[in-house]
C-alpha cells in the first residue's frame, strides 16, 4: 500500500506541472493586466510596477521565476492587495472555506446515505418518489439559484435566518451555505447509495439472511450497507473536492470570508499570483482526496488490493 501511494505521489508531479504551466500561460497571455484601470498610471509609475513584479522579463522568463518560488512554496505578492502575499490570503481564507466544505460534506454524504437506503428499503413506493424528485431538485437547479431562492424565501419573506456575512461562532450564518452545498453532494449520494442498496439486496446472501428470519434493519447493518458503500467511497473524493471548490460561488453569494472572496476578486483584476496559487492548492486537495479514497476503497473491499 506504501508503494502504491508513492508511485500515485509521483504520477501526480507531472499533473501539477501541467496545471501551473496551462494556468499561467493563460492567464499572461489573456487581455488585460493587474494594473490595467480606468485611469491610467504614469509611465514611470507603470514601468516600476512591470519590474517591480518582473513582468518587464520575457514571458518565458516570467514562467521560471515563478516556477522556481513555488518549488520554494513561495507563491509570491499580491499584485493587487498591497503588503499580502498570496500565502498570506490563502492561511486567511482557507480554515474557513475547509469549515464550510467539510460540514457540508457531512450532512450531505449523511443525509444522502440515509435517503438513498429508505428510497432503496421503499422502492416503487410513495417515499421513493418523494425522495427521487427531491433528489432531482437538489442536482438540477444551479448553487447560485437555489442560493438566492433560500435567501429570499428563508431570510426575507420569513426572516428566520441571515441572508449572509458570517460573525465568528454564529452557527445561524451558516445554515443556508450548508445547505446549499449539500444539496447537490446529498443528492448525488442519494442516487449512488440507492442504486448500489437496489442491487445489493438482490443477491443471494441477503436473500440467504431475510430467510434465517433476520430483520430488515439488521440485514441493512450488517450485509448490505458496507458493500452499497463502495459505490459511494470512490464518489467521496471528487465531492468533496466539488464542494471545496464550488464553495466560491456560493462564499461570494453569502458574503463569507473564505477563499471565494479572494479568488474571485483576484480573477477579475488579473492578480496572476493569486489566481494562479488557489489553482495550485485546489489541485493539491483534489490528487490528496483522490489518494484517500482508492485506500479506504481497498479497506471495503477486501477483494481489491494494489500491487
Amino acid at each position: 500500500m506504501f508503494g502504491y501511494a508513492l508511485r500515485r505521489v509521483l504520477t501526480a508531479i507531472p499533473i501539477v506541472l501541467i496545471t501551473i504551466t496551462v494556468c499561467f500561460f493563460i492567464l499572461r497571455l489573456a487581455p488585460g493586466g493587474p494594473f490595467d484601470g480606468e485611469r491610467a498610471l504614469p509611465p514611470d509609475v507603470m514601468k516600476n510596477l512591470r519590474a517591480h513584479y518582473n513582468l518587464d522579463q520575457p514571458l518565458i522568463s516570467q514562467y521560471f521565476i515563478y516556477l522556481g518560488g513555488v518549488f520554494r512554496g513561495d507563491f509570491g505578492p499580491s499584485m493587487v492587495m498591497e503588503d499580502f502575499s498570496v500565502s498570506r490570503l490563502i492561511s486567511i481564507g482557507l480554515p474557513f472555506t475547509l469549515m464550510l466544505g467539510f460540514s457540508a460534506f457531512v450532512v450531505g454524504t449523511v443525509a444522502g446515505m440515509i435517503a438513498g437506503a429508505v428510497a432503496a428499503v421503499q422502492q416503487n413506493k410513495w417515499p421513493d418518489y418523494l425522495l427521487v424528485a427531491i433528489v432531482l431538485i437538489g442536482i438540477i437547479i444551479p448553487n447560485f439559484l437555489m442560493a438566492n431562492l433560500v435567501q429570499l424565501f428563508f431570510g426575507v419573506y420569513l426572516r428566520w435566518l441571515p441572508v449572509g456575512g458570517y460573525q465568528p461562532g454564529s452557527i445561524a450564518h451558516l445554515v443556508l451555505p450548508v445547505l446549499i452545498l449539500s444539496l447537490p453532494h446529498g443528492g448525488r449520494v442519494a442516487r449512488l447509495v440507492r442504486g448500489s442498496m437496489i442491487e445489493v439486496l438482490g443477491t443471494n446472501y441477503v436473500r440467504t439472511a431475510r430467510s434465517k428470519g433476520l430483520g430488515t434493519r439488521l440485514i441493512l447493518a450488517r450485509h448490505a450497507l458496507k458493500p452499497a458503500l463502495l459505490p459511494v467511497v470512490s464518489y467521496l473524493g471528487p465531492g468533496l473536492s466539488y464542494l471545496l471548490t464550488g464553495s466560491l460561488v456560493v462564499e461570494q453569494v453569502f458574503a463569507l470570508p473564505g477563499i471565494g472572496k479572494y479568488f474571485i476578486s483576484a480573477a477579475l483584476n488579473r492578480d496572476y499570483g493569486l489566481v494562479l496559487g488557489t489553482t495550485i492548492l485546489y489541485v493539491f486537495i483534489i490528487l490528496a482526496l483522490n489518494l484517500i479514497v482508492d485506500v479506504l476503497y481497498a479497506w471495503l473491499d477486501p477483494k481489491v488490493r494494489y500491487r
